[in-house]
């Protein structure tokens, strides 16, 4: 019996992705074990959906090194394709609001027949063939708990009827039809009520403890930061400190963007580290005095703006602007 478990694991070592304009994010570095829940927690702009295509094959990397199931990035960048699959990235996987449930689940089901299996499946007679695909849609709305039943026209529901944790939901069952090692949810709790953002963390993690790779991606990580890998997009960059300056090592311009923990407690208030990377200083007159200088936050800010345009332009040359 095969004990290789089904999940991929990842790591990754000073990686990056770089657009025309500058960085989408850099110095990334992460350690997950095959099942393992990732979070990646930053701003809109801090590269946080590059991080999740560049770590699933659809964007190359421009520094560092990773590895998903034990494929390097991006020497298999197709290999890693193969083995991955993407849910609720708009502009890249996302579902059409004119079609119904039933359609998009057939649609999948259709491909994943056609295109996910060996020659021998398709020679397999029809209703073999169409026990299968059955199966494998059961299998992945019960996983994604997806009830049908509770939809207001049931399979014939539209996209557009749908609730945002129920389209969430079908956005994962469709990407689950093929069986992927690793998983890739982008803006997990966009527009999420607290109730419904827990709902959706736990499906996540039972996704995970199942055996399933799953890198989501948020603003905010869940409460319960156990089991889980955290990694932070559009940290604050270390000040430029000149290179013969007595008494001090040089400090590379190329600060860690992303830090990685083992929860959501293991690095500074997020609050904090946005006023920090903007240059804010506190009301204490003594924080005042000894706080960084003026030339160095607008620095700052010129480099976290580059950032953000090169997360952008990066997006924009994976063909989502």
């Amino acid at each position: 019996m095969d004990s290789t478990p089904h999940g991929a694991a990842v790591t990754a070592a000073g990686f990056g992705v770089k657009g025309p304009r500058g960085w989408a994010f850099r110095n990334i570095g992460l350690n997950a074990a095959p099942g393992s829940l990732i979070v990646v927690q930053g701003p809109s702009g801090s590269g946080r959906t590059c991080l999740l295509l560049a770590l699933t094959g659809r964007m190359k990397s421009a520094a560092g090194t990773a590895e998903v199931g034990g494929l390097p990035l991006p020497k298999k960048r197709a290999a890693v394709r193969s083995v991955t699959a993407l849910a609720h990235v708009p502009g890249v996987a996302e579902l059409d609001p004119a079609l119904t449930v039933g359609e998009h689940l057939r649609e999948r089901a259709l491909l994943q027949g056609r295109f996910g299996g060996s020659l021998r499946a398709l020679l397999r007679p029809r209703h073999e063939r169409r026990a299968e695909a059955r199966a494998l849609v059961d299998a992945a709305l019960t996983a994604a708990g997806l009830d049908l039943e509770s939809l207001p026209k049931g399979i014939r529901t539209s996209v557009r009827d749908l609730e945002r944790l129920e389209a969430l939901r079908l956005s994962v069952a469709l990407a689950l039809i093929g069986g992927p090692r690793l998983l890739a949810v982008d803006d997990t709790d966009l527009k999420l009520s607290g109730d419904e953002r827990a709902r959706a963390w736990a499906m996540l993690r039972g996704l995970a403890e199942a055996g399933t790779t799953v890198l989501a991606v948020c603003s905010e990580p869940p409460q319960d930061g156990e089991g889980v890998v955290l990694v932070r997009t559009g940290g604050r960059r270390e000040p430029d400190v000149p290179k013969d300056a007595p008494g001090d090592s040089p400090a590379t311009t190329d600060a860690a963007v992303g830090t990685v923990g083992g929860n959501s407690g293991d690095s500074e208030n997020p609050a904090d580290s946005a006023d920090a990377a903007a240059g804010k200083t506190s009301d204490d007159p003594t924080a005042r005095k000894t706080g960084e200088d003026p030339a160095n936050s607008q620095h700052d800010n010129q480099d976290r703006t580059e950032d953000e345009e090169g997360a952008a332009d990066a997006l924009a040359e994976a063909g989502r602007a």
